[in-house]
C-alpha cells in the first residue's frame, strides 16, 4: 500500500544515468558603425561557457559564466533542478526569471544582433531564487512556471536581507500548427517603489516562417513614475540553400518601441541616492531593424548576422552613446 501512494519512492534507475558533464559555449564578436557619428567599433559581446549535467536521473545542474559580457565577467546561471515526478520541476539558485518571450532567449537563439527594447531594458531580469515548474497536456501542451526571488540581482547576495520578495509567473500555451501564446507577470522592487510588469506575446513558427509579437506594460506603485509600454514584433523567413557554404539564408524585419522608461531606482546628481527620485533612464523611441542572417552548417550553430537599425526618438530625447542608427555585422558561434 505504501508503494502505491508514494511514487517518489519508486525503484531508482540511477545506475543508468550518464553523469558526463556537457560543456557548451557561445562566442559573439561584431563590428558596429554608427552612421550619424561616422564612427565604428569592434566588440566581443559574449564569451559564455557553461557546464551542465545530471547527478541522478531526477537531479540536474547548470553553471554558466560570461567571460566578456560587454567587457565584464559575469556569473549568469548557477542552479540545481529537481524533477521528482514527470512534468514537475523545482529549481533553486541563480537564473533568468520566467518572464516574456524575447528576454528569455539565450544569445545563440536570438534572431537579431542586438536585443529588442523589451529584452534589453524593460523586461531583462536575472536573480537569485527558486522556480516551480509544471508541464502537462490537456490536448495541447501547457508549461507553467512561478518563482520567488531576492531582488538583489546577481552581485549583491552576501549581505542582502529583505522582508519582501520579488515574484514572477509565466504560462506558455503550445497551440497546434506551430502557434504559441505566452502570458507572464512579474513584481520587482529595485528601490523603495514596487514595480509590476505584465506581458502578453504570441508567435507562429513553421514552414520556414517565424512571426512574433509581444506587448509589455510596466506600472510603478504610488504613481512614482508614469506607466511604460513596450512593444516588439518581427518576422523571419528561412530559405534553405543547397551545395553552398551556408546552410540557409534568413531575411528578417523588426519593429520595436518603448516609452520613457525608469529602472525603478532613485537618482540624485547623476548617482543612485535615497534622497533622489525616479528619472528617465531610457527615452521614448522606436526602431526599425532589417537585415539578413547567414547560417553555417553543423556541428556548430553559427550565424553571420547583418543588420541595419534605424532609430526614431521623441522630441527632446537624449540618445545614449550606443543607441543610434547603425550597421551591425556579427559573427556568432555556439559549441
Amino acid at each position: 500500500m505504501v508503494y502505491s501512494v508514494l511514487p517518489l519512492c519508486a525503484q531508482s534507475t540511477d545506475g543508468d544515468v550518464d553523469r558526463t558533464p556537457q560543456i557548451h559555449g557561445t562566442l559573439r564578436g561584431k563590428y558596429e558603425y554608427q552612421t550619424e557619428d561616422d564612427k565604428g567599433r569592434f566588440e566581443v559581446r559574449n564569451a559564455r561557457v557553461s557546464v551542465s549535467g545530471k547527478v541522478i536521473e531526477a537531479l540536474e545542474y547548470k553553471a554558466e559564466v560570461d567571460l566578456c559580457d560587454e567587457g565584464k565577467i559575469k556569473m549568469l546561471d548557477a542552479y540545481a533542478r529537481l524533477k521528482p515526478v514527470t512534468g514537475l520541476s523545482f529549481t533553486i539558485g541563480q537564473m533568468r526569471v520566467p518572464f516574456t518571450i524575447d528576454a528569455h532567449r539565450a544569445p545563440h537563439t536570438q534572431y537579431f544582433a542586438n536585443r529588442s527594447f523589451i529584452a534589453k531594458q524593460v523586461g531583462n531580469v536575472r536573480d537569485v531564487g527558486c522556480i516551480l515548474g509544471y508541464r502537462f497536456n490537456v490536448g495541447i501542451p501547457i508549461v507553467l512556471e512561478a518563482g520567488l526571488f531576492n531582488g538583489s540581482g546577481l552581485t549583491e547576495q552576501k549581505d542582502y536581507w529583505t522582508n519582501s520578495v520579488n515574484y514572477s509567473a509565466k504560462a506558455q500555451i503550445m497551440l497546434p500548427q506551430g502557434f504559441n501564446i505566452t502570458l507572464s507577470t512579474q513584481k520587482i522592487k529595485p528601490d523603495n517603489v514596487a514595480v509590476s510588469l505584465y506581458d502578453i506575446g504570441t508567435f507562429y513558427h513553421g514552414h520556414g516562417w517565424h512571426v512574433e509579437a509581444e506587448y509589455l506594460l510596466k506600472h510603478y506603485s504610488d504613481d512614482a513614475f508614469r506607466n511604460v509600454s513596450a512593444f516588439n514584433a518581427f518576422v523571419n523567413y528561412d530559405i534553405p540553400l543547397r551545395k553552398c557554404f551556408f546552410r540557409k539564408v534568413s531575411p528578417l524585419l523588426r519593429y520595436d518601441y518603448t516609452g520613457d522608461h525608469s529602472d525603478g531606482k532613485r537618482y540624485l546628481d547623476g548617482g543612485v541616492s535615497e534622497d533622489g527620485e525616479l528619472i528617465i533612464n531610457d527615452y521614448r523611441r522606436s526602431r526599425i531593424t532589417g537585415g539578413v542572417t547567414l547560417s553555417l552548417a553543423q556541428p556548430f550553430i553559427s550565424d553571420i548576422r547583418i543588420n541595419y537599425e534605424k532609430y526614431f526618438y521623441r522630441e527632446g530625447a537624449v540618445p545614449k552613446t550606443s543607441e543610434k542608427d547603425k550597421i551591425v555585422i556579427e559573427f556568432m558561434t555556439r559549441f
